[in-house]
């Protein structure tokens, strides 16, 4: 730089007091020199200069089409300036100052329009260069692991990560970003920064609402949210969802770093004009998620898009913090710190609601007991709550849950986190609550069923059905190995409950020591309890229904090794006694089954569609008695 601060002292004569007084002080001097200097350079781009270069200097950009000029424009600047401070303290009267303040109108109108012309030609190119910047940085970081050691630190101060991509990123993007700075803190020192950051303000204000415009990010009220349809207002809150990383991460963010970067010799103006620019755009933004909050007309269903706002908002917070650091912008992380605490709220609203909703479900129960629609809902509900199991843990983490429940306390186990305060345990806990209150309710609707061992098949049916769901979801990390073996044993007990009392006449009908010799006429009585016992449960059971394949095969399987088995082991043994003692007909009045028969039955329970020709065909080819047993269950 030239001018005062690298002009050499004038050589001291010594002191003579008849010698006359020098024609100019030293100020005088140092300001000539100066405004020789300056005027040649900013005269030649003098936006209301008269002479023949004027067109010229019109349609011209400095900065653009004459870099080495715009160095030594911005040097005469600053050396013109300084200037003017030192002859202000020595002689304020001074006549050079006024010359010199006209030189500097001119020079810091031509600046002006450069900075302008900038911003104006370089509106999106800008938002792409501070995300670049950003992006260089992270991947600066990534580099060793020296590197990522010194540089893996997400509190790092912007401005330290600004200088390292300043230095280390060459090429057309860093220029424009420094020629914007050097116009900026030749402003600035000139005393002309309000003007500078005016310029600035408008142009970079406009570019982010028109982008958050083209990203669907629209300013609503409250009135407005409330009389929306649920359809029109879940495609605003999609619209939302899709745009808010994009706006925050990559928008705003950027329009951060460039903000700093202008005006990093200014921490009052850089913060005073990023609040200028995003404060308002980043407070709609923000105070949506809250109004949706607010919204009237939510229900159970709506859970999941509340989840979604306060997810992506809790996602988002760190970079929230960093972006509005300045004590002008704390009101837009106020708001959205203030719209998650409604969502929370909200969502709070709606388990409760869910809890209740299950609690006062009053549909009937299905024929054969199969799967209540009721256990379908809720566990197919939960298990997309477990997929939000970080929003939810902070939703749930300062809710209690009193538990009130006929049920054992088996029931609630869950995993024990090392902390029982913490989130992970307080959704855990809240979860299986939830399921809870679903198997209370199950419990009291098996009871309208007028047959105890159909009862405890629809329990079996439902908690398997509840087993599985957590079995293959999130909900099993959730809710842990302990409290599923627990209810894979519940499911099993159910199971042996319903096939004792299901079965007890048919079995009873046998005698348990087959080594004990019975006359003719009691294996005769044991056959045909045998008939009308597998008949009634058979017809009984036949629209019944156990929907999940595995566990209606090992039902099956479990009958026929103590049913099949147990009767063949008595028919081999007596069937022969029968056919001495009595015609033909007769006996098959008596024996009216083989074994196999009774697997091919049992083969047909279950599936909850009763008797069919098709099963009738399939076993007449099967025994001579088959036909005789088929017809009164038709």
């Amino acid at each position: 730089m030239t001018g005062f601060f690298s002009s050499s002292k004038p050589a001291h004569s010594s002191h003579n007091s008849s010698s006359p007084s020098p024609p100019h002080t030293f100020s005088e001097t140092l300001m000539e020199d100066s405004l020789k200097n300056a005027e040649a350079i900013i005269k030649r781009w003098d936006l209301d200069n008269g002479s023949s270069n004027s067109s010229y200097c019109t349609i011209s950009n400095l900065f653009r089409d004459n870099r080495a000029e715009a160095k030594q424009f911005v040097d005469a600047v600053i050396d013109l300036q300084h200037a003017m401070r030192f002859v202000i303290k020595e002689s304020s009267s001074s006549q050079q100052l006024v010359r010199a303040q006209k030189l500097m109108q001119i020079a810091i109108k031509r600046l002006e329009k450069e900075f302008r012309t900038i911003l104006a030609g370089n509106r999106y190119f800008l938002d792409s260069e501070s995300t670049a910047s950003r992006e260089y940085s992270n991947r600066s970081s990534t580099g060793s692991d020296e590197d990522q050691a010194s540089e893996d630190d997400n509190t790092v101060d912007i401005q330290a990560r600004l200088s390292e991509v300043s230095i280390t990123e060459e090429g057309e993007k860093i220029s424009v970003t420094a020629d914007l700075r050097a116009i900026a803190d030749c402003m600035i020192d000139a005393g002309y920064g309000k003007e500078c950051a005016q310029i600035y303000q408008l142009n970079r204000k406009s570019v982010i609402d028109e982008t958050l415009y083209c990203l669907g990010i629209e300013s609503f009220n409250i009135s407005v949210i409330q009389k929306m349809d649920w359809d029109v207002l879940e495609k605003k809150i999609k619209s939302w969802l899709s745009a808010v990383k994009v706006a925050v991460c990559t928008l705003l963010y950027g329009e951060r770093i460039l903000c700093d970067q202008v005006f990093a010799v200014s921490d009052n103006i850089r913060e005073s004009c990023f609040s200028e620019i995003a404060k308002d755009s980043a407070l709609a933004l923000f105070t949506f998620p809250e109004m949706v909050a607010k919204y009237k007309k939510l229900s159970i269903e709506k859970m999941f898009r509340i989840l979604d706002l306060y997810d992506v908002i809790s996602e988002l917070w760190s970079e929230i913090e960093l972006i509005f650091g300045f004590d002008s912008t704390a009101v837009v992380r106020s708001q959205a710190m203030s719209s998650m605490e409604k969502l929370r709220e909200a969502a709070r609203a709606i388990l409760s609601e869910f809890e209740s909703a299950i609690k006062k479900d009053s549909s009937k129960v299905v024929s054969g007991g199969g799967i209540h629609p009721l256990t379908r809902y809720v566990m197919n509900y939960l298990v997309f709550l477990s997929d939000y199991s970080g929003p939810i843990s902070e939703i749930v983490a300062d809710v209690p849950v009193s538990v009130k429940s006929p049920l054992p306390e088996s029931y609630l186990l869950s995993p024990i986190a090392d902390d029982e305060n913490s989130p992970a345990c307080a959704v855990s806990v809240r979860l299986a609550w939830l399921i809870l209150v679903l198997l209370c309710k199950l419990d009291g609707k098996a009871g309208f069923y007028g047959d105890v061992p159909l009862s405890y098949l629809f329990l079996a049916n439902n908690l398997n059905y509840v087993v599985s769901k957590v079995r293959e979801s999130s909900l099993k990390l959730l809710l842990g190995s302990i409290w599923l073996s627990n209810h894979e044993a519940k499911v099993e007990q159910y199971m042996g409950n319903y096939k004792r009392m299901g079965w007890s006449k048919v079995l009873a009908s046998l005698p348990e020591n087959l080594t004990v010799e019975i006359s003719p006429a009691e294996v005769n009585q044991c056959f045909c309890k045998f008939n009308s016992g597998f008949e009634e449960a058979y017809r009984k059971q036949n629209s019944w229904v156990i929907p999940d394949p595995k566990l209606r095969d090992e039902v099956k399987i479990s009958l026929a090794k103590k049913i099949v088995t147990a009767y063949r082991a008595f028919y081999e043994k007596n069937w022969e006694t029968v056919s001495r003692s009595g015609s033909g007909g007769e006996m098959e009045s008596i024996v009216r089954f083989v074994p196999d028969d009774l697997q091919n039955y049992l083969s047909d329970l279950f599936y909850g569609t009763g008797f069919s020709e098709n099963s009738s065909t399939s076993h007449g080819s099967s025994s001579r008695s088959t036909s005789t047993f088929s017809s009164p269950l038709r």
